[in-house]
């Protein structure tokens, strides 16, 4: 598909799901606006506030009529919105009678509202279909993984057994609940908005009508006007800055075990260099990362324009049409391109085995110091055991080696291989892995 007019040519499609794209292209957006005014003519010829013939007009307008996104663009610089020239180009379609029904009662708001949610509600289609692929890829490698054993690292360094599994499925859950949060935001705060000038509806004095039109739309129906209150809008951003987060969160942990000095993980296909030919970048997660980035800043922008002065805001609720657009096309790219990352992803368990060596046993040094402090107590253990892996790393020599030289160490060899043993230290890990997958799959069943 080629990107809307918004969307670099040359950029766009490192960043973007060609499916979300089509959602939110200037296409979608004026498909958006005409969808809320032949709405608003239904609803009113219904309620008797027009005639069913000045209604039908205005929908056969919209059906057939041709509405350039460049042209209500330039046509804007005037009003401040593209809504003006939209309806101006959807009253030269019909007669004085049809016009009377064209955007009765509706100031320019509604319809920009009301539009921003139905380009989000369509895209978050598509998105939400790129993050649960992204979870049933987590929940097939922590349950191919469930015991494949690796080092789990903290701040930086190898800290103690875990397994890959488990690893994956702190993935899956937390795309799981970022899910969950996005089906909350468009099943019950993506809104239609009618209130006219100034949140009142004088000009037709009728509060059913946001309801109906809602009912029209498939959109939630608000209590009041919310053209200053802008917390539907900013939920929306802040969940997909979460998912925003937890893609990226997963992208970052592939770049780091993948790697040359850990190779634990690669990508399985791509990652070319311009001049170095051995090298294989992980370019999708490179890619996932890169696009998340640049979501924090959108979503501030949005935050920011929260605090709106009186019943209609000066360009506050102008700055957030870019914003919620680029933020549902860089998270529905990086889900997008992590479910394809995940798919083809190469998992090296033997590699995550040896690299559990690489510190000579010393990441096992909490459970030598466990199974001596029942003898010795718990402080003298630790006290005792930190001092033979120093020992055991400024003379090179592998923790176990120093352990059975220590006659202060009250272990028979058996007991120290076995508590050397990155096996049998994982804890609950599988325990965990169970759990997660089990509430994947109930989310599946709903």
């Amino acid at each position: 598909m080629k990107p809307s007019s918004s969307t670099s040519e040359l950029f766009g499609p490192l960043f973007t799901d060609p499916d979300v794209e089509a959602e939110i292209s200037d296409q979608a957006w004026v498909r958006a606006m005409l969808d809320f005014e032949r709405a608003l003519a239904i609803v009113q010829a219904r309620a008797g506030l027009v005639t069913e013939d000045a209604a039908r007009m205005v929908v056969t307008a919209i059906d057939v009529g041709h509405y350039d996104p460049a042209a209500l663009g330039e046509g804007a610089l005037t009003s401040g919105t593209p809504v003006v020239p939209l309806v101006r180009a959807i009253g030269a379609h019909v007669t004085a009678e049809g016009r009377s029904a064209v955007h009765n009662g509706a100031t320019s708001q509604d319809v920009l509202d009301t539009a921003m949610s139905l380009v989000a509600h369509r895209a978050l289609g598509p998105l939400l279909a790129g993050l649960r692929g992204v979870a049933d890829e987590c929940e097939r490698l922590a349950r191919q993984h469930r015991g494949t054993l690796i080092t789990g690292r903290t701040l930086g360094q190898h800290a103690l057994p875990t397994t890959f599994g488990l690893k994956c499925a702190g993935w899956l859950v937390a795309v799981d609940e970022v899910v969950d949060a996005l089906e909350r935001v468009r099943t019950d705060r993506l809104a239609v908005q009618f209130g006219g000038a100034v949140g009142t509806l004088a000009a037709v004095a009728d509060p059913g009508l946001t309801d109906q039109l809602a009912a029209e739309l498939g959109l939630a129906a608000p209590l009041v006007p919310w053209h200053t209150d802008r917390t539907r809008i900013a939920e929306l951003a802040g969940a997909l800055g979460a998912a925003a987060g937890v893609l990226a969160k997963v992208a970052q942990d592939v770049v780091l075990l993948a790697q040359t000095e850990v190779a634990e993980v690669a990508e399985g296909e791509g990652g070319t260099s311009s001049t170095m030919p051995h090298k294989h970048n992980p370019v999708r997660a490179v890619l996932v990362a890169a696009g998340a980035k640049r979501v924090p800043g959108l979503v501030s922008t949005v935050l920011a324009a929260m605090a709106q002065e009186h019943e209609r805001a000066v360009g506050a609720w102008h700055s957030e049409w870019q914003s919620v657009t680029e933020l549902l096309r860089l998270v529905g790219g990086a889900a997008h391109g992590l479910c394809e990352l995940l798919s083809r992803l190469r998992v090296d368990a033997e590699r995550m085995r040896r690299n559990l060596e690489l510190t000579g046993g010393l990441l096992m040094a909490e459970r030598v110091a466990g199974r001596l402090a029942a003898r010795v107590g718990r402080a003298e253990a630790q006290e005792l055991v930190a001092e033979v892996c120093r020992s055991a790393a400024l003379s090179g020599r592998p923790l176990r080696a120093a352990l059975l030289a220590d006659l202060r160490i009250d272990l028979s060899e058996a007991e120290i291989d076995e508590a050397l043993d990155p096996a049998g230290y994982t804890g609950s890990a599988g325990e965990f892995v169970d759990r997660a997958l089990a509430a994947h799959r109930g989310r599946a069943g709903r």
